[in-house]
């Protein structure tokens, strides 16, 4: 496997199933967690997704405490539009966990703070808009980590 593409409290269903296939396109693995915007039922998710969903690989988590319990020990890389470094800065590895926040305000500033030298952003060259749809931001990362590590299928 690739990455892992993680979501925190994602919040509309077709960005999911969008990112869900991308991740099964990739290689990698999805990591919600919860509270969703949605149910995982909602048709909107599994037609973004597809016929795909069947066969991803994605792991549920009650909330972002039990997540980062359980990953402690993982390299991670945080985005935000408040990094201070370009996502192409990352080194990127097998098994890297990227952290995606919700789609209306991001990631928590709690996560941010404490995350500080691992936080970066994918450069916007307009002062008109604040950030980029989540699952664009998730692909242009995605796909950057596989061209820097030469990853071919």
């Amino acid at each position: 496997m690739a990455y892992n593409i993680v979501l925190l409290e994602p919040e509309i269903p077709n960005n999911t199933g969008n990112i869900g296939r991308l991740s099964l396109a990739s290689g990698s693995h999805l990591h919600l967690i919860q509270p969703f915007g949605f149910e995982l039922t909602d048709k909107r998710l599994k037609r973004a997704g597809l016929d795909y969903w069947q066969h991803l690989p994605v792991t549920i988590y009650e909330n972002k405490e039990e997540f980062f319990k359980k990953h402690s020990d993982k390299k991670m890389a945080f985005f935000s539009s408040h990094g201070t470094k370009n996502h192409w800065e990352i080194d990127f590895e097998d098994e890297l966990f990227l952290i995606f926040g919700k789609e209306s305000v991001g990631l928590p500033s709690e996560v941010t703070e404490k995350h500080a030298d691992s936080l970066y952003k994918i450069p916007i060259f307009s002062e008109h808009i604040r950030s980029l749809n989540l699952a664009n931001a998730v692909a242009i990362v995605v796909y950057e980590g596989i061209r820097n590590m030469n990853k071919t299928p």
